[in-house]
Parts: C-alpha cells; structure tokens; sequence
C-alpha cells in the first residue's frame, strides 16, 4: 500500500507578502521587526501591529523554537498536526509538525524550520523537531 500525502497548496502572495515567500524558495524563514518600537511580528504586513508604524523590516530568523500548542487530526486519511510554535524572537506562528512520530510531540518541544517546496518557486514553513 502506498503511503499518502498531505496536498500542499501554494499560498495567496500579493505584494506585501511576496519577499517573504521569495525567501522561502531560497530555505529563509523571514519576520518583520519595526524599526520604532523594535518588536517582531509575524505574519508578515507593513504596518506594525504593535505601534502602526510602517517603518518595518525584513530581518532572517533562524527558524528555531518551541511548540506553544498543537493539535493533532486524527480524523482525516493522513493524521497531521497543527501547532503555535513560538519562534526565539517572541513570535508565535501557526504552522504544522512534520517528519516527527505525532505521539511524541509535546509542549515546550524544541523544534526547527523545515521548508516543504509548493512546486511554485516557494516553500510553506513547517516545523520539525530539533
């Protein structure tokens, strides 16, 4: 029996977000930090949901963190696991658990960015244990 897939779809991109799924394609994983009130925030905008200033940036995270919370579908022909993974900067980022044993994942899990490829020049940023 072969072993199934979950479909990956290729995200929304508009102008706003596309140097942020341009790096994806390249293996980053890019944040926004405002240059006025220095916090991070995902997901990627202009304006800063902090201060409302548009004076961000794009800034490289090392795509390291810890699982906040997740959940995994069980109810589903392939079971998968959705989660909020807390990146080092502070930021919390919906995403999913991949390439891992679903039992094994915890909260507090360290855990890395890993890219899946859409097949159109971009990558989603899941998450894997570190």
């Amino acid at each position: 029996m072969s072993e199934q897939k979950i479909k990956i779809r290729v995200p929304f991109i508009n102008e706003e977000t596309e140097h942020f799924w341009n790096a994806t394609g390249e293996g980053k994983l890019l944040v926004k930090q405002c240059a006025d009130c220095n916090e991070y925030h995902y997901y990627p905008r202009t304006i800063c949901p902090f201060c409302m200033s548009d004076n961000t940036e794009w800034k490289e995270s090392p795509g390291t963190g810890t699982v906040y919370t997740y959940s995994i579908m069980r109810r589903v022909p392939v079971p998968y696991c959705i989660a909020y993974v807390t990146l080092d900067e502070g930021i919390t980022m919906m995403t999913n658990i991949i390439d891992v044993d679903l039992e094994t994942i915890k909260i507090g899990m360290k855990v890395k960015v890993s890219f899946v490829d859409t097949g159109a020049d971009c990558a989603l940023p899941f998450f894997t244990a570190a």
